[in-house]
């Protein structure tokens, strides 16, 4: 299914679209990620490690846990119901419906996953030059308007018209 072509019958979602729904989505993983963060914080002052790494491991274990947290709830929204619950809100969704699972989790490996690797000195960087990216290929993609993430899985990401 990864390998058929689109249909073309849908209307494609605007890029404010997904980004709306990117950052609705973050906003509530950000509040998960500081209460990971304060948590370990806690705890890694509490067994005297707070100061390992110059004070970065309570923030790199945040980023892991919370970056796979939201990696492993992108490809459980997708495989379930087609969208995320920012894409709920914003009225879009993933097409073609159906998707096997794994195909979605292609799509999942290629983004959100590299979110896990945010809170890792220098690999962040990169990281974040792979997100910009991504969302720099859905604006030139025209006119289905599909990142590697959505090639990789087949899909599109379309207005939900029902």
């Amino acid at each position: 299914m990864a390998g058929t072509a689109p249909r073309l019958d849908t209307l494609p979602a605007e890029w404010w679209e997904r980004l709306g729904a990117r950052l609705i989505e973050a906003l509530v993983f950000g509040v998960f990620y500081y209460i990971l963060f304060i948590a370990l914080w806690g705890f890694f002052r509490t067994v005297g490690m707070a100061e390992v790494f110059g004070g970065r491991l309570p923030g790199v274990f945040a980023w892991l846990l919370a970056g796979l947290a939201y990696a492993g709830y992108d490809w459980w929204a997708h495989s379930r119901h087609g969208r995320t619950f920012g894409k709920a809100i914003m009225k879009i969704r993933l097409a073609p419906d159906g998707l096997p699972p794994r195909d979605l989790l292609k799509r999942t490996l290629v983004y959100p996953a590299p979110v896990m690797l945010m809170g890792i000195p220098v690999v962040n960087l990169l990281a974040g030059m792979l997100l910009f990216g991504v969302g720099l290929l859905i604006l030139i993609d025209k006119p289905l308007e599909r990142g590697p993430h959505d090639r990789a899985a087949g899909t599109r990401v379309v207005k939900d018209l029902r």
